[in-house]
């Protein structure tokens, strides 16, 4: 099985050492400044400049759009699945197990909305995906309002102290 491996910015390097991962999402502050761990390359580092906010029009933050949710797609249907892929964002609460999601998705469009929302809540009982990722994915997938849905169902996640990685497999 495929694994995406959710991280806070803190761990990116020795969660991309430990899982072997050679590729990399990251959603952070356009101007947050951070290294690519060396076992990433380059090409294979999709950087989405996003808050984590739930609407547009909020002083000079960048609320996810659906060219970020474009462009995530495109990477994720690029990925070889041969090595886990590294998703983080500063806490690994929000916008990157919205990513997660969204990537699963992307790949595996016949996975069950409501199951998926399950098994994150199961390995991550932190997450509370950003609201507005969920919501462009759920139109840019034609999920017909499922995976909202499902994100509401699960609802917010634990209290964390920004240190929690989790791994999700990509059912086949």
């Amino acid at each position: 099985m495929s694994t995406i491996v959710v991280c806070p910015l803190a761990s990116i390097a020795e969660t991309a050492v430990r899982h072997g991962a050679r590729e990399m999402v990251s959603l952070i502050a356009e101007k947050q400044d951070f290294h690519r761990p060396g076992v990433i390359r380059a090409e294979r580092h999709l950087k989405l400049a996003m808050n984590d906010i739930g609407f547009a029009g909020t002083g000079g933050l960048i609320a996810p759009s659906e060219a970020h949710v474009a462009q995530l797609i495109e990477f994720v249907r690029d990925w070889d699945q041969s090595a886990p892929l590294v998703v983080h964002c500063w806490m690994g609460v929000s916008r990157s197990p919205a990513a997660a999601v969204i990537a699963i998705l992307a790949l595996n469009p016949d996975e069950d909305d409501a199951a998926l929302a399950q098994r994150l809540r199961k390995v991550a009982p932190h997450a509370t995906p950003n609201t507005r990722l969920i919501e462009i994915g759920d139109r840019m997938l034609q999920r017909d309002g499922r995976l909202v849905a499902a994100m509401k169902a699960i609802g917010r996640g634990a209290d964390t102290d920004g240190r929690a990685s989790f791994s999700i497999e990509l059912n086949r």
